[in-house]
């Protein structure tokens, strides 16, 4: 019985090499993704709330400050709520909509590799399986009668390790897939509701002219449908 990592990898064949570097590289993508979104997650409401009071006192340049201070993609809609505070409704829901839509790469960097990982290792696993096998079956071919168990163990062994390993790796890649996707569905969330409470706080006492209040206010992150 293997006792060692080196030994497993060395029993699993070159395919086990494969599953341990895409291994490595999900861990890596992973640990990137949740400093970034630590770094993003500030709580977004006593932020909302620090704007607010800012604009009602007419103090914009403070609150602009305020908003190169801190991070994330809900504080880019923030900020460009306030440059943007004189243009119509229309306009100003449409620019916050546009702002947001590019904030959403930032959001998804790197988390496809993840998914790709997920759904490769159990497939590099089966290849290894397959491998193995031929190996056991060349084996059983050279020696052109009764084979001893001692020389079959070695394909079987490949079969069996690069299995288990691409499961190993696939399982958690998944639920750390998962659980990035729901983390970048959050922070969507946050950039439409900070769109929506900006314009509702620049229509009550920070905008130097009048809105237009014909067009509904949104900033769902969506297509727009080409006009017939």
């Amino acid at each position: 019985m293997p006792s060692t990592l080196l030994e497993l990898m060395r029993l699993g064949g070159p395919i086990m090499w494969v599953i341990l570097a895409a291994s490595v590289v999900a861990v890596a993508v992973f640990a990137e993704r949740v400093l970034e979104y630590r770094r993003m997650g500030a709580p977004l409401d006593p932020f909302l709330e620090g704007i607010a009071s800012l604009v009602k006192e007419g103090r914009f340049q403070e609150a602009l400050e305020r908003c190169d201070e801190a991070h994330g993609p809900s504080v880019r809609v923030v900020q460009a709520a306030l440059l943007k505070r004189d243009m119509p409704l229309s306009d100003l829901r449409e620019s916050l909509q546009e702002v947001a839509q590019l904030q959403v790469p930032r959001l998804e960097k790197n988390i496809s590799i993840l998914a790709t990982v997920g759904y490769v290792s159990p497939l590099l696993g089966l290849l290894g399986t397959v491998t193995g096998m031929i190996h056991v079956f060349q084996t059983v071919g050279r020696a052109r009668g009764t084979v001893p168990v001692g020389e079959l163990a070695g394909g079987i062994w490949e079969a069996l390790l690069t299995t288990a390993a691409g499961l190993v790796v696939a399982i958690p890649v998944y639920v750390a897939y998962n659980y990035l996707v729901s983390r970048m569905g959050s922070e969507v969330n946050d950039m439409e509701r900070a769109g929506i409470e900006m314009i509702q706080i620049l229509k009550d006492g920070g905008r130097s002219r009048p809105m237009n209040l014909k067009t509904p206010v949104t900033t769902e992150l969506r297509s727009e449908k080409p006009k017939a």
